[in-house]
C-alpha cells in the first residue's frame, strides 16, 4: 500500500491534511474531534456518566457523521476507474470548501457537518478490496505498527520497516500544529486552506494515477 514513492507522499500529505483539519476542529468545538472518533467515543462515555446529555449527543452526532462520510468514501472507491482516488479527493476538497461557505454565511452546523463528512471520506483513499485499508485521520494503528516494526528490527527483521508509519504520525502532528496555529490567527475560515490543499492533492492523485498501473 505504501510500496511506492507516490503512495507514500500522498498518504503523508493526507495525514497532514487530517491533522490540519482536526487541529482546527478541536479548538473550534472546545475539545471534541472531527476525525478522531476514539476520543469522541470516550468523551461520550464520560458525558453519559456525568449526565451531560447535550455533550454526549454532540459526540454521538459527530460519530454518526464520520461513519456516514466513511461509507460515502467506500462507495466512491468501489467505482472501477483509474482516477477514483482523485474523484474522492475532489469530493473531500468540495466538502471543505462548502464548510468554508457555511461558516461565511453563518450556518455553523453545516460547516461542522461538512468537515466531519470530509474526514470520514478521506479514510477510503487507500481502501483495499473488502473494506480494509490505511487509516489516515488517526494514527493509533500507525503507532502500533511502529512498535511492532521496532520489535521486528531488534529480532532480525527489516531494520527500517517502522519508518513509514512513523512518517504518517509526524505528518499528522505537524498538520495539527499548523491547523491550530491557523485557527488562532483567523478562526474557522482557516478550513479554506484545507480545501485548497485537498483539491491540489486531487490533481496530484489524478496526474500520477497512471504510474501505479
Amino acid at each position: 500500500m505504501l510500496d511506492s514513492r507516490r503512495n507514500l507522499l500522498l498518504a503523508c500529505a493526507l495525514s497532514a491534511l487530517a491533522g490540519f483539519v482536526d487541529g482546527i476542529g478541536f479548538l473550534h468545538l472546545g475539545g471534541l474531534f472531527v476525525s478522531f472518533m476514539s476520543g469522541n467515543s470516550t468523551r461520550m462515555g464520560v458525558s453519559l456518566a456525568e449526565a451531560r446529555w447535550d455533550e454526549a449527543m454532540s459526540a454521538l452526532g459527530l460519530i454518526g457523521l464520520f461513519v456516514a462520510g466513511a461509507a460515502g468514501g467506500s462507495l466512491i472507491m468501489g467505482r472501477r476507474s483509474l482516477h477514483v482516488q482523485s474523484i474522492l479527493l475532489l469530493v473531500e476538497g468540495s466538502l471543505l470548501a462548502m464548510a468554508t461557505l457555511f461558516h461565511l454565511t453563518e450556518v455553523p452546523f453545516g460547516a461542522v457537518a461538512c468537515i466531519v463528512l470530509a474526514m470520514g471520506l478521506e479514510n477510503a483513499a487507500f481502501q483495499i478490496k473488502g473494506g480494509g485499508g490505511l487509516g489516515l485521520t488517526y494514527v493509533t494503528g500507525a503507532l502500533v505498527k511502529v512498535g511492532q516494526g521496532l520489535a521486528s528490527a531488534l529480532t532480525g527483521g527489516p531494520r527500517f520497516g517502522w519508518v513509514l508509519n512513523l512518517l504518517l504520525w509526524v505528518a499528522l502532528v505537524a498538520g495539527s500544529a499548523l491547523g491550530a496555529w491557523a485557527y488562532l490567527q483567523v478562526g474557522l475560515i482557516a478550513i479554506g486552506g484545507g480545501a485548497v490543499f485537498a483539491l491540489l492533492l486531487a490533481i496530484f492523485a489524478g496526474a500520477s494515477a497512471g504510474s501505479e498501473h
